[in-house]
């Protein structure tokens, strides 16, 4: 035995971990503690460490190091594994995400792709585009020179441009690193990896050191596996890998299927799949398993087009498949989100039970987690919630559109209307000031833009009325006019200092909601008002990365940004993306959103190369995205108790079922089981 292992599919992986290590190793403090462990991502290694915690029945323990090497921290890495008198001075610090942005914009900017200069909302659109693919070109490690050779033969002659920008971007890129002594995270984390190899290489460490969970889709990690499996009481640990399926279906394991990461990964480390055993750990140890029999259904429904043969699939299924496993088809989305949502209350209501939705769609997340909120269940979301949908976000926005729009009626009703809106007033008088000024003038023809055109269009509608202009509305507009004159100014002036209109905006969202008595605004308070306080701070420290900008273009920066709170969610109820369900177990699974375009997803269009460039270039295809898309699937649905959720319609249109979805429910036919799959 080579010391690979694997976890089946639907067994709580975790746990499984925990139990085998205290099984061989015991709970002394001494041996645990010369073991290092290592998972993909952080939430993994929290998942681990509460694995350890239910193995050892709550009884205090020493645990092993437990790190990740998916999402790792290059400083966390360099002092704890490479040794942080080798590594320092060799290897520059990752740059900011949010100060490479702003770079590249400026980049795109000065080179005018297409001949023309782009809007700065577009220079940042690409600009993220360009960030993305640097990050996977580094973690495929893919040979920059080569971009300048993928056009050849019939391709259409605009890509050869877009090539000669994207290669000129590229090597001032590289320059201006170099000139600030920073690298690209996705560069920086493969060389850290690679010195941690050649580090235990050359000193192997005392204890066992486990690679746990990880796929090696990432050749940084595929390398540091192989380095493991050198070491002395090295052992790495697959997830999911199907040791049942017969070697000529192995053969046939195409891109798409759910084992060819692992099918890949073990001719990388050159080990046989019959020389993979079950991870070993107690039979009484408490953890959650799934069943064989599930696992052979999803193998079967799942086997590689190229191996069936005539009458393959149509045995008798393996007994007990369908236990615990239903499938349901919504009318439409929002039937969906109900559905799932009141299917999660009612596993609540069992004491100790835990359950979990998973999906890719952020928007039907959103719907269960707003369903289950008018039942007082706040859902612990593992993707957090978007800044700008937040409170705080949405103030955020609101001013900028209000001050962008010249105060037109829409935008600035929703700006005098949001809770956060206070001009030092108590919220009701506020919004009663608001409602009035609506029905002054506000509803008819749009007043000019500018708080004077506000005035005007106010005391022409007095005047009609013969009436005097109420003083506690000219009080408003005037309150209103020197909270927004210097980010009204900025925006006037079309082209303004990026530093500049953050500046003016903090001040403006401050004054906007200043509190009766003079009491400091509350603006910053909460978990959202503390995000975006960060990421204004952390805008104007690189703001003069950008430069000038229009004014109404760089709130958009606050897309992607996310909220995650602290502490009051439901200890017993998750949502999880597939990714972040890696690892993890719950004991009801519903998978929902299972329709083609979201599970699997929707290959992306790239603005800098097409699919053959990037097949030619090395990047990962659609065809392997699938497969790792499979292969999250299969790991929770061979979990003792899944619901898998889809909808007919979305978007006024059918919607077509998700391959996995399909292929089981043709088997389920073949076996007249079609309209029972439930349990």
């Amino acid at each position: 035995m080579k010391g690979v292992w694997t976890v089946p599919a639907g067994t709580a992986f975790a746990d499984a971990i925990a139990a085998g290590v205290l099984d061989r190793h015991g709970q002394a403090g001494e041996a645990l503690a010369d073991i290092a462990i290592l998972v993909p991502t952080r939430r993994a290694v929290r998942a681990l460490e509460e694995g350890f915690l239910r193995q050892s029945g709550g009884r205090p323990l020493v645990l092993p190091s437990i790190r990740p090497i998916g999402d790792v921290d290059e400083d966390e890495l360099t002092a704890v594994f490479a040794g942080e008198s080798e590594a320092q001075g060799e290897i520059a610090p990752a740059i900011a995400p949010l100060r490479r942005l702003l770079l590249l914009a400026r980049d795109i900017r000065e080179r005018q792709p297409g001949g023309r200069r782009p809007g700065d909302g577009e220079a940042l659109r690409l600009a993220a585009a360009l960030a993305a693919f640097i990050d996977e070109a580094d973690t495929a490690e893919a040979d920059m020179e080569r971009l300048a050779t993928l056009v050849e033969g019939e391709q259409a002659a605009h890509w050869q441009r877009t090539l000669d920008v994207l290669s000129g971007l590229v090597a001032g890129w590289r320059q201006r690193l170099a000139e600030e002594g920073r690298s690209d995270p996705a560069a920086r984390r493969g060389q850290l990896l690679d010195r941690l190899a050649e580090r235990w290489r050359r000193r192997p460490p005392p204890g066992p050191v486990i690679a746990a969970g990880s796929t090696g889709t990432v050749p940084a990690t595929a390398r540091l596996m192989a380095a493991i499996l050198r070491l002395p009481q090295g052992q790495v640990v697959l997830p999911g890998l199907d040791l049942a399926m017969d070697d000529a279906a192995w053969e046939k394991v195409g891109p798409t299927h759910p084992q060819h990461a692992l099918k890949a990964l073990l001719e990388r480390l050159e080990v046989a799949r019959a020389e993979v055993a079950p991870w070993p750990f107690p039979a009484a140890a408490r953890l959650p398993r799934g069943s064989e029999a599930r696992r052979q259904l999803l193998s079967q429904a799942l086997l590689p087009p190229q191996a069936e043969a005539p009458g393959n699939g149509h045995g008798a299924l393996p007994r007990g498949a369908l236990d615990g496993l239903e499938l349901l088809a919504c009318a439409h989305p929002r039937e969906e989100a109900q559905t799932a949502a009141l299917r999660m209350r009612l596993e609540l209501e069992t004491p100790g039970r835990t359950v979990a939705l998973v999906t890719r769609d952020r928007r039907l997340a959103r719907r269960v987690r707003a369903a289950l909120r008018r039942w007082s269940i706040e859902v612990d979301d593992s993707a957090g919630e978007a800044l700008a949908a937040t409170p705080a976000g949405t103030f955020f926005r609101l001013a900028a559109e209000a001050c962008a729009q010249g105060f037109a009626p829409v935008p600035l009703l929703a700006l005098l209307k949001h809770p956060s809106c206070r001009l030092g007033r108590r919220a009701g008088a506020m919004r009663r000031l608001a409602r009035r000024l609506e029905r002054a003038c506000l509803r008819g023809p749009r007043p000019a833009a500018g708080i004077a055109g506000l005035r005007a269009a106010l005391a022409d509608a007095c005047c009609r009325r013969q009436r005097p202009v109420p003083e506690p509305l000219a009080a408003l507009l005037g309150e209103l006019e020197a909270a927004t004159a210097p980010l009204w100014r900025l925006l006037e002036a079309r082209r303004a200092p990026l530093r500049d209109l953050v500046r003016a905006h903090a001040a403006c969202l401050e004054a906007l909601t200043r509190l009766p008595g003079g009491r400091r605004a509350a603006i910053w308070a909460g978990d959202d008002g503390e995000a975006l306080h960060g990421f204004v701070c952390e805008l104007l420290e690189d703001a003069g990365a950008l430069g000038e900008v229009e004014g109404a273009a760089w709130p958009a920066l606050l897309a992607g940004r996310a909220v995650r709170p602290r502490f009051g969610r439901h200890p017993r109820a998750f949502v999880w993306g597939p990714l972040e369900a890696r690892l993890q177990h719950a004991d009801c699974v519903l998978l929902a959103g299972l329709v083609e375009g979201s599970w699997p997803p929707e290959a992306a269009a790239d603005p800098w190369l097409s699919r053959p460039m990037r097949e030619a270039f090395g990047l990962m295809g659609p065809e392997m995205r699938i497969g790792q898309a499979a292969h999250d699937f299969v790991q929770l649905a061979a979990a003792e108790r899944v619901v898998l959720l889809h909808c007919r319609r979305a978007g006024g249109a059918p919607a077509a079922e998700a391959r996995w979805l399909l292929r089981l429910e043709a088997l389920l036919e073949r076996h007249g089981l079609a309209e029972t799959p439930a349990r």
